[in-house]
Order: C-alpha cells, then sequence, then structure tokens
C-alpha cells in the first residue's frame, strides 16, 4: 500500500472539518461576467458554523452579485463554490434553500396587514386533516411563530398583530427566526441595518450574534464597519468588484478596517486637492486631516 501524499492528506484534513460542522461553505476565487463585463473577480472566504462572515464595501462593490451567486440567483462563471466540502453550481434559489443556504433580502418578502404568524409560515403554511377536510393549522403556527421568536429575544405581546405594525428592527429579526425555524444553516442577510435608525439596528445586530450562537454560519452583507466589527469573526472586502482580502477579526483592527473602507489612498488625494483649492486654513481640510491621523 502506497503511504499517503501531502496533497491527500490536506484533503483529509478538510472533509474532516466538513464533517465537524466547521467549514459550511467555501469560495474560492469566485467570480461572474456577464459577457465582456466582469462583475465580481477572485473573491474567496470560508463561511463557518458558529461564525459571522462580514462583507463589505460601497455601492458598485460587487456585494449584490457575491450574495446572488450564494443564494443561486446567479450562476458563478469562475472559480468554485464548495457546500459541506462538494463542488456545486447552484442554478436557483429553492437548490440553495434545500442546501440549507437562506437569504434574506433588504427589502424583506413580507406582507404588511397579514399577522406576524401568517407571514412567519408564509408559502410553507402547515395544514391537518386529509383531502377535502385538509385546513389550516392555526393553533400550531401561532404558537409555533410565538415559540421561535421567543427563543431569538423577540418577545412579541400578539403573533396576531400586522408585522406592518413592527419595527423595522423588528420585522428583520423575525426574517431571521423564520430561517432559523425551516432549517437554514448558513444565514445571509442583505444590508439589514441600512435603512433603520441608531437603537434598531442594535436591535438587529443581537439578533445576529443570536443566530451565531444557535451555530448557524452568518452572511453580513453592509457597507457600515461599525456594524460589521462588533458582531464580525471575519471579514472580507470588496471594491470594483475585486477582494481586498479575507481577514480574520484579530488581524484587522476597527480603525484599520474604518480606513480600509474609507479608501485612505483617496482621501489622502482629497485631501491633498482641498487643500490647494480650499487653503490650508479651511476648517473641511482641518477635519479630513484629523481623521486621517
Amino acid at each position: 500500500m502506497t503511504e499517503p501524499t501531502l496533497a491527500s492528506e490536506v484533503e483529509v484534513a478538510e472533509k474532516s472539518a466538513v464533517r465537524d460542522g466547521n467549514v459550511l461553505v467555501q469560495v474560492r476565487g469566485i467570480g461572474k461576467r456577464f459577457g465582456s463585463i466582469i462583475a465580481l473577480s477572485d473573491v474567496s472566504t470560508s463561511v463557518r458554523a458558529g461564525e459571522v462572515t462580514c462583507v463589505l464595501g460601497d455601492n458598485g462593490a460587487g456585494k449584490s452579485t457575491f450574495i446572488k451567486i450564494l443564494a443561486g440567483s446567479h450562476m458563478h462563471t469562475d472559480g468554485s463554490l464548495l457546500i459541506d466540502g462538494q463542488e456545486r453550481r447552484l442554478s436557483s434559489p429553492r437548490e440553495a434553500l434545500d442546501a440549507g443556504i437562506a437569504t434574506v433580502y433588504q427589502d424583506l418578502a413580507v406582507v404588511p396587514l397579514m399577522p406576524v404568524w401568517r407571514n412567519f409560515f408564509l408559502g410553507s403554511e402547515a395544514t391537518r386533516g386529509k383531502g377535502p377536510l385538509k385546513r389550516l393549522d392555526v393553533p400550531f403556527m401561532k404558537k409555533t411563530a410565538k415559540v421561535e421568536l421567543a427563543a431569538m429575544g423577540i418577545d412579541l405581546r400578539d403573533v396576531d398583530q400586522p408585522i406592518g405594525t413592527l419595527s423595522g428592527g423588528e420585522r428583520q429579526c423575525v426574517a431571521i427566526a423564520r430561517a432559523v425555524y425551516f432549517g437554514a444553516r448558513v444565514l445571509i442577510l442583505d444590508e439589514p441595518t441600512a435603512a433603520l435608525g441608531v437603537k434598531q439596528s442594535g436591535v438587529v445586530l443581537k439578533y445576529i450574534a443570536k443566530a451565531r450562537d444557535r451555530g448557524l454560519g452568518v452572511v453580513f452583507i453592509t457597507h457600515n464597519p461599525h456594524h460589521a466589527h462588533p458582531v464580525g469573526d471575519r471579514f472580507v472586502l470588496l471594491r470594483r468588484g475585486r477582494s481586498l482580502g479575507d481577514f480574520a477579526k484579530a488581524e484587522l483592527p476597527m480603525d484599520e478596517l474604518v480606513s480600509m473602507m474609507a479608501g485612505g489612498a483617496e482621501l489622502q488625494a482629497l485631501s491633498h486637492e482641498l487643500e490647494r483649492s480650499m487653503g490650508a486654513d479651511s476648517a473641511v481640510v482641518h477635519d479630513l486631516k484629523e481623521d486621517l491621523k
């Protein structure tokens, strides 16, 4: 019998890590081209159980393309996507859901006038009885919605209230609890705090941490480093469709994350340009230089 090579030993170790529930999703040099247009290029990272992977970038950085690849809305054209160690090409959101990948989009797929429990089970309603006697199991859905929301720390007085009466942060949290209940192992959150105030953003961040503590792999898409850093375990920074790197939290202090997001070189150039046009004594120039320190 021949001894295993170093490469095969690495493969065995990687498969063992997957079996242990560590790496749920991995992308290696992933990219997406639309004809001659390159929307995303050479992005690599891993999503692990019990960790939050933050994907940061400004508008047009490639965040939407990246999550659509993971969510099954776009098939990648370059690189590889592995789920549980097996290379996959997701052709639809249903295929992604079947693989345990759920996406909560910023606009939320809810019906404002329907009660919370109906929205919780929307499209996956529980029934009882058979044939002509088949009907919605309303007591089960109400009880389950209340129990699952309570498990995420959401204490609603009445699950019969229209979901439109909840705050933006609470609606986000209902969507997160729903994804967890229906078997998501990887939860993708598309800018969940973008349209929220400070207090409601804090509420959503708390539930992101709760989802992580329940063993989910969370992909948190945001343009706000101040929201990402407190809950993130890994950080992928995108700019103009390309990755600036994949960093563990210990490798990327808050000030460096902010600087990379802001584009330190661009801000330095802007500072010099403003100094030439407005003068070194300008309050705007002074404040910008202070921010760059």
